[in-house]
């Protein structure tokens, strides 16, 4: 029997840039799990199914993760798509509910690598980057993704001060949100005067690796809390390994799927009231709203000095990770979606947007070899 799933409640875990002696991955979802059950007011007991992605799980797996909690459940899953993780977990947790086969069903996202431990990841990412990349001391995803943003300016004639405006832009939102690990306001001058990382990314173009965790839970719409709107999915699809690393990496798989996903959605770009969008470069802000048809005449340097420097359309509402930070490589995926929940449901209090009805989330990630190679997206709506 078909039943209509809905996002029913979200959580999130402290985000801090260094973890306190006894702070690990597993406390870290503890915390996020704790607070998403209590959110969509559902017990323990009562769930049916979990997936979970994280980087620094290992050596547990899934099944470790639902025991610790206590859970016994008919559907379990792990996932492995890097920052596209959340939208894809989302979209399997969504049929799941919807064919009645598991309900609720809580999905988990966190890291707590540290810097020398995420730095151990990006060396060791896949047999690619282990033999090839590392040891021409390549510098890790900031190294391989300088090379796309030198591409992306090249080709749309962008300046420095385009990425500029991505970070001002979400800096600024990130004042509303207690849990950035950055809220302090930038100015252009600061911006630009940042240490250079990797030419033509400064230290404001790289996310701050932190530690953290979010969680969310899908169930049937009914079981929302009374009062509350639950958040429907109008439309998700996703995208793996879409042009076998042959492409200059300035296009996502997103572009496979847009007019598709509009199509199914039912609504148009235009009618978007915010977006999360996965933000681990400003460089690939970019070329996934372009991808998904949101910037006109792909003119993407018009549209940072206009759109994003006055922040027409609310972007990263809760900062993006560029200033709340990536808890390893997987809980930005799902912070964009916790944040899309808040604000439909009108509960994002100091940057809330006004009548937020429609939002857009995607997902990128997997640098596979010279870009990522999975990318994520769906269409969120504020239920009655």
């Amino acid at each position: 029997m078909f039943q209509i799933a809905a996002i029913i409640g979200v959580g999130q875990s402290a985000y801090t840039r260094r973890p306190e002696p006894g702070q690990t991955v597993l406390t870290f979802m503890r915390d996020a799990v704790v607070a998403a059950l209590k959110d969509a007011e559902v017990d323990a007991k009562d769930i049916q199914g979990m997936a979970v992605a994280s980087f620094s799980l290992a050596p547990d797996a899934a099944v470790d993760l639902a025991w610790k909690l206590g859970l016994s459940l008919r559907w379990l899953a792990q996932d492995t798509n890097g920052g596209s993780s959340a939208v894809s977990m989302l979209g399997n947790a969504l049929r799941t509910v919807e064919c009645g086969y598991a309900s609720p069903i809580l999905l988990i996202t966190g890291d707590a690598t540290g810097l020398a431990g995420y730095a151990k990841v990006a060396a060791n990412f896949n047999t690619v980057t282990q033999k090839h990349l590392a040891p021409l001391g390549h510098g890790g995803p900031n190294g391989v993704y300088a090379l796309v943003a030198a591409r992306q300016m090249k080709k749309y004639e962008l300046e420095k001060s385009d990425y500029g405006h991505i970070a001002i832009a979400q800096r600024t939102w990130a004042a509303g949100n207690p849990n950035a690990v950055y809220r302090q306001p930038m100015t252009m001058e600061e911006y630009l005067a940042a240490p250079m990382v990797a030419d033509p990314l400064s230290r404001y173009d790289c996310v701050p690796v932190i530690a953290g965790a979010q969680a969310l839970v899908v169930g049937t719409r009914d079981r929302a809390p009374k009062g509350r709107p639950a958040v429907r999915v109008r439309a998700i699809r996703h995208s793996f390994n879409y042009d076998n690393q042959q492409g200059d990496g300035l296009a996502t798989g997103l572009s496979t799927f847009a007019g598709e996903f509009w199509r199914m959605a039912g609504v148009r770009p235009g009618d978007i009231d915010l977006a999360s969008i996965y933000d681990d470069y400003p460089t690939m802000v970019l070329a996934q709203l372009n991808d998904l048809g949101m910037i006109p005449n792909n003119d993407l340097a018009r549209y940072c000095r206009t759109v994003i420097a006055n922040r027409l359309l609310p972007i990263n509402t809760w900062g993006g990770m560029l200033s709340a930070g990536q808890p390893g490589g997987f809980a930005g995926g799902m912070n964009g979606i916790s944040e899309a929940v808040l604000q439909l449901q009108g509960r994002a209090e100091a940057r809330q947007v006004k009548n937020a009805q429609l939002a857009v989330v995607t997902g990128y990630g997997m640098t596979m070899y010279r870009y990522g190679g999975t990318a994520g997206a769906a269409v969120l709506e504020r239920g009655p």
